[in-house]
């Protein structure tokens, strides 16, 4: 065994998780205490990214930041533990360093001035900002199959989409619009900000159809847990479930997104761990599923798209 996986990982990593990441919080209940760990490190370092992209004073500092943890990664050192365990991680494991890259790159992006021109534009940002965390995800908990990889990037994709059609008023607030100009002609974040009178009329058929669009990656991202060991793949099954759920609280409200953050309760989270069990138990999910390559249509030359 390497020496560097034989060492726990950081407690930080879940201490990150537990403060920000509540549903995965949730979900890693249902994981062996290895899996768990490793996810939390790395969730912990996407993490770190986010933070620098969203906190640092100005954009330069953020782009600073960046630059630092690429030189990290490329000389496979840092002052920055959370960076060292990563660095750690990925070289315990074999994660891709072209799919962190790619994971860079997508959150830099977020330091440009976010408009989206269609869904094409949408799904490849979600690719690079969440479909490279499922694809290191599927190699932490150790999917050996190489077609697991289409259907991690697309439970990556669809958990983004629930993420943009969740934060709408937060990132106008940021000044980002995710919503494609296709779906909602030109808007401003100050429309966005003025509230329903102002923007409603485009910005909840806008979410609808991230939504509808969220749960045909959910559908793929889910039947591809078969690739996972047994009690990874319900972890990460009560994960999936638990976020998808997001969306229908969304639902339930009209989509509007000004009525505060959706949030899934307790109470429900455990009806939606304990239905997860249930499927997982009955063996329905056992048969290894076919790819629907029209799901990457737009993904065609990223890193685990299926073309």
């Amino acid at each position: 065994m390497n020496r560097d996986e034989a060492r726990p990982a950081s407690p930080g990593g879940r201490a990150v998780l537990r403060r920000h990441g509540r549903s995965f919080h949730f979900a890693g209940r249902f994981l062996h205490g290895g899996d768990l760990e490793r996810c939390a490190a790395l969730y912990a370092f996407c993490r770190h990214v986010d933070d620098l992209v969203d906190h640092s004073a100005s954009r330069e500092e953020a782009r600073a930041g960046i630059r630092r943890i690429r030189s990290d990664l490329a000389r496979a050192s840092s002052r920055e533990p959370v960076v060292g365990e990563f660095i750690r991680l990925s070289r315990a494991h074999g994660l891709s360093p072209e799919v962190t890259e790619a994971l860079l790159d997508g959150m830099e992006s977020d330091l440009e001035t976010v408009r989206m021109a269609d869904l094409a534009q949408l799904l490849r940002y979600c690719h690079r900002a969440a479909g490279t965390v499922g694809l290191h995800m599927s190699r932490l908990l150790r999917a050996a199959d190489p077609r697991a990889a289409p259907h991690a990037v697309d439970l990556g994709v669809a958990m983004q989409l629930t993420n943009i059609a969740r934060d709408v008023v937060e990132d106008a607030r940021r000044g980002r619009i995710y919503l494609p100009r296709e779906l909602t002609g030109d808007l401003a974040p100050a429309e966005i900000l003025a509230g329903p009178a102002a923007a409603g009329s485009r910005v909840v058929p806008a979410v609808a159809r991230i939504l509808s669009l969220a749960d045909a990656y959910y559908q793929s991202g889910e039947a591809g847990l078969v690739h996972l060991p047994r009690r990874a793949h319900l972890g990460i099954l009560v994960a999936a479930r638990v976020y998808r759920e997001i969306g229908r609280v969304l639902a339930a409200r009209g989509h509007l997104v000004w009525d505060g953050r959706a949030i899934v309760t307790g109470r429900r989270k455990l009806r939606l761990a304990f239905d997860a069990w249930r499927y997982w138990r009955s063996g329905r999910s056992v048969i290894a599923p076919v790819h629907d390559r029209s799901l990457h249509a737009a993904l065609v030359d990223l890193p685990g798209s299926n073309p």
